[in-house]
Order: C-alpha cells, then sequence, then structure tokens
C-alpha cells in the first residue's frame, strides 16, 4: 500500500475532472472497492457542521471511526473536492494530507497502525447543489410558500462524499451508528436519523443533535431543515414494541399531520404481516416533509406529494410515501453488498406497493398494479450487468423497479405462496441477511432454491441477466389439437392455460404440450410472466 502507487493511480483516474469544477453529474456512488479502502472497516461517523442558509455554506468537522485490518502508510477517504479541508488529524495527533478532486490522502511516515484510527477532519465550503432531486442530488435551498428557508439533501447518486468525508462505498457501514451536531438560524428545526438527543440554544443559533445507533446507509445519513412543527403518535409493533412516530411537517402545513399519520400506521400493518416487524423500533417512525420528491432516508423517510391521495378499495393511499416506507425493510434493513444488485431494494420495495393493493383493494386491484408495471419496463438493459458497478452503470429508468417488482410476481407463481411469501419474509428478518450484513442477488436464489427444493438458477437469470421476454409457440396441429412449446426455453415452468373457458395450470417442459381445445388457447391469461406469444 505505498503512498506514491496511491497518487499515481489516483492522478490518472481523475485526469479529466477538473479540480475547480461546480458540475459534479460524474459522481456516482460504489463501483470497485479502492484497496486502499478495502483494508477499511467503518465503525462510526461525528459529523459537526453549522449550516450558513444564507451563504448556502457549511463548516465544521467530521469524526471517522475505523479499524484497519493491515498497516498503511496511507487513509484514503472520499470528499467532494467542493469542500476544503483546512486540517486532519488521526488519534488527536496533526498529520499530512493532501486533497485531490474528491479523495483526501491522508499519509504517515509512521504507518497508521492495525486496528482503529480515530481521524478527524476539518473541512467546509459551498456543497453542491441538487440539480433534479433526489436523482440528481446534493442540497436544495428552497422557501417553503410562506417564505421561510426550507433545506434538504439527497446523495443517494453521488454518495455522503457530498457533504462529508466517508468510505463512499455501498458495502461498508458504520456499525455503530451516526452522530450529527447541526446548528442552525434560531427559529428553524433539523430534522435527522435516529433519536433527537439534545437541542442547544446559543446566539441566535440551535444546535440539533441526532444519534443513530443502527447501522446505517452513508446515502441515508443526511438531516433537512424547515420551520417544523412535529406531530407525534405512538405505534405497538407486531412484536408488541411501543414506537414513537414523528412527523416533522411545516408549520403551515400541520393540519394534514393527523391524516398522514394514521396512513403510516395503516400502511406499517401491511408491511409488516408480509416482511415483520418495523426494522427500527428501538428509534422511531419519522418523516420529514421536504421540497422534493421522497426518499426512503433511515427513520426520517421524505415526502412531498401534497397531500394527495388516491382511493384503492375505498381506501386513501399514497404511493410516494408507501414506496419510501417500504425501503425502511428494502434497502435499510436488507441492503445491496454492491449497486449491482440493486433491483432487489427497488424492485421488492416496488413489489411491496402491489401487496398494499392486494390488501386494501384485493385480487383486482393487485393485478391492474402489477399490469401497470408491466407497461414501464423498457427492456433495455440487465438489471444485473455484472459486479462492482457504480449506482450510475446500474440505475437506468424503471427496470430495477418494476421489473424487479414484476419479477417477484412471478416468482410468486412460480413456486407458490405457501413457499413465496415465507421465504420472502426470512429475506427481511433472518440475521445472515440483515443489518450489518449485505446481500447479493446469488443469496436471494439461493435462498428461494433452497425453500423451492429445486434450482431457481436459471429463472433468476432470465429474468435478472437478459432483456427476453419468456416467449410461447402456439400451432395448430389438427382439429381441435393445439401444441405450446417455449420459443426461449428456461426451465420447467408452469402455465396457466385458458381451455374451453376454463383455466389449467400445466407444466410446460422444453418439448412442449398438446392440448384439445374449441378454441385457440390462451396462454396465461392473468399475467404472470413476462411474454409474448406467436401462433405458428
Amino acid at each position: 500500500m505505498k503512498k506514491n502507487i496511491a497518487l499515481f493511480c489516483i492522478f490518472i483516474a481523475n485526469a479529466l475532472i477538473g479540480q475547480n469544477s461546480l458540475d459534479v453529474s460524474y459522481l456516482s456512488s460504489g463501483g470497485k472497492l479502492k484497496p486502499l479502502q478495502a483494508i477499511m472497516d467503518i465503525r462510526h461517523y461525528e459529523i459537526n457542521l453549522d449550516v450558513d442558509i444564507a451563504q448556502r455554506t457549511i463548516q465544521g468537522n467530521t469524526i471517522v471511526s475505523l479499524n484497519l485490518s493491515k498497516q498503511s502508510d496511507t487513509i484514503l477517504l472520499d470528499l467532494v473536492h467542493l469542500l476544503k479541508v483546512s486540517k486532519v488529524l488521526v488519534n488527536k495527533k496533526a498529520v499530512r494530507f493532501e486533497q485531490m478532486d474528491d479523495k483526501i490522502l491522508i499519509t504517515s511516515d509512521a504507518s497508521f497502525k492495525v486496528g482503529n484510527q480515530l481521524v478527524d477532519i476539518h473541512y467546509g465550503g459551498a456543497p453542491p447543489v441538487a440539480v433534479r432531486p433526489p436523482w440528481l442530488g446534493g442540497f436544495t435551498w428552497a422557501k417553503d410558500s410562506i417564505g421561510n428557508d426550507w433545506v434538504s439533501i439527497n446523495i443517494q447518486k453521488e454518495g455522503g462524499r457530498m457533504y462529508f468525508p466517508c468510505k463512499d462505498h455501498p458495502s461498508d457501514e458504520p456499525n455503530e451508528g451516526v452522530d450529527m451536531r447541526i446548528t442552525v438560524p434560531k427559529g428553524l428545526v433539523v430534522a435527522g436519523p435516529g433519536l433527537l438527543q439534545k437541542t442547544t440554544i446559543k446566539n441566535n443559533k440551535a444546535t440539533y443533535f441526532w444519534k443513530t445507533n443502527y447501522t446505517i446507509s452513508n446515502y441515508c445519513v443526511v438531516f433537512n431543515i424547515g420551520k417544523y412543527k412535529v406531530a407525534k403518535d405512538t405505534y405497538t409493533t407486531i412484536n408488541g414494541n411501543i414506537v414513537p412516530i414523528e412527523f416533522y411537517v411545516l408549520e403551515e402545513d400541520t393540519m394534514h399531520a393527523k391524516k398522514l399519520i394514521q396512513t403510516k400506521i395503516r400502511d406499517t400493518k401491511i408491511l409488516e404481516k408480509y416482511f415483520g416487524e418495523y426494522p427500527w423500533y428501538k428509534e422511531k417512525i419519522g418523516i420529514a416533509e421536504v421540497p422534493n420528491s421522497g426518499m426512503e432516508h433511515q427513520t426520517m423517510i421524505t415526502f412531498d406529494n401534497h397531500f394527495k391521495y388516491q382511493n384503492i378499495g375505498g381506501h386513501e393511499y399514497s404511493d410516494n410515501l408507501f414506496h419510501e416506507y417500504a425501503h425502511e425493510w428494502w434497502a435499510n434493513k436488507v441492503t445491496n453488498k454492491d449497486w449491482a444488485h440493486m433491483w432487489i431494494q427497488e424492485g421488492i420495495g416496488t413489489y411491496a406497493e402491489a401487496l398494499a393493493y392486494y390488501d386494501l383493494g384485493g385480487d383486482e386491484a393487485y393485478h391492474a398494479k402489477m399490469a401497470a408495471f408491466k407497461k414501464s419496463i423498457k427492456y433495455k438493459k440487465p438489471m444485473v450487468g455484472g459486479e462492482a458497478l457504480s449506482e450510475d452503470e446500474t440505475y437506468a429508468g424503471n427496470d430495477i423497479y418494476t421489473k424487479g417488482a414484476f419479477f417477484m410476481h412471478s416468482l410468486r407463481y412460480v413456486i407458490g405462496d405457501e413457499i413465496f411469501f415465507p421465504t420472502l419474509k426470512k429475506l427481511a428478518t433472518a440475521p445472515q441477511y440483515t443489518y450489518d450484513n449485505f446481500v447479493t442477488s446469488k443469496d436471494v436464489e439461493e435462498l428461494f432454491t433452497n425453500a423451492a427444493g429445486y434450482s431457481l438458477k436459471p429463472f433468476f437469470d432470465f429474468y435478472l441477466r437478459t432483456t427476453s421476454t419468456l416467449d410461447f409457440n402456439v400451432k395448430e396441429i389438427g382439429y381441435q389439437q393445439y401444441q405450446i412449446t417455449p420459443a426461449n426455453y428456461v426451465m420447467d415452468l408452469p402455465v396457466d392455460l385458458m381451455v374451453n373457458h376454463k383455466i389449467e395450470k400445466k407444466i410446460l417442459t422444453k418439448e412442449g404440450i398438446k392440448i384439445t381445445s374449441q378454441h385457440p388457447p390462451i396462454i396465461d391469461p392473468k399475467g404472470y410472466y413476462l411474454k409474448k406469444v406467436f401462433a405458428q
């Protein structure tokens, strides 16, 4: 791990990036893990920032607690180049550092020893402004309708480096949580992850101390600022734990708070039914109103659909509110090891919406939702395009959302409800897949394969790693006689056939099946597969 090699590699990698550029669209979280960061295990972040809203700047320090598995003369952390580092201390001693593009290289002639290192970085400046939040992220400096300052942060695509020094890779989260002390002008309120420990007022400024003890993704380590009121309630989980509910709502919108909280309680019951107990019951169920589309920020999801609801089976429902809340299970509790497997959090989170439709509106509503998902699939690229990919390399259109959801729909049909739902709940609850642990597509495939009792790898590979549809040939071979064969055989699969006005479930092998029918059979009439049917 020689410093000169590390410096050379970073210079080459960033040669085309302008040091003073305000454009940070090239930033994308994840990708191939750098050797200097592969030996690093993040344990805790402590973020202390003074937010100057008038100047749109931040100033303060972040203390990174990390463990090194090997001795190294360099510690490598990520921080956007727009924020300038003034001082670095390691274990309370000043050390040399060099800031290049979006990296901080911290060096020592004596080398940093194996074990824990406390890295204290002092920095400040104007953080990137969000171009199209939450998809193109950064800080959003806004005003509410009354003219009060209203600030939100969204950093999923670009990563935590957009405003605090970190190891910016999805495979490493701070196992011991995060402390945040955020100072804002007096009269404004900071909404953050975990539990509010203390509020201090001094010199016309207010400092909010938020703390989470849970492991948390970098992009969920954010705060929001507004002229908030806090609407409160409690929820008793499926396991009997009492959890506070806190809705950070703009003062002007407090009349909507009670209805939103009641919707949240109803949605929690649906999600717990399928995925187990609310994951963060030791802290809170949190919601913050923001000036952009919602995000799944852990224990403080964000929300903005202007309190508009749709009617599902006589129940008022919000896709935006429900989807981001489902991410408390799928993304925050069950987390991808690599952005290459982003479909797990987005696809199953989206499928959760269809399950809500089922609970609220019945089977017809469920199938209507799945049909809507199907229409939006673009088939432009496989959902899993390799390994060690950045967020940009995986995120393309809606397919990881809607095709991911449809994959769950198809898988449910293939293996049956009696296997599918308990296995899905196991994925959301078993220790090896949750909290401090991470998952890949292979983990999901092996889990469902073991539950089904036969290999589902061909089916997973077909849906995840190709853009093909499951195609069928139907050939009339005689009077009221038809031959049905797979045009692109994947594996022996069940298929519903509408024959003589009745649905029959058959197993379709590579050789196909012959049926007798007064009319041409209808294949998969309810739409469990992404398919095409060719008459011959």
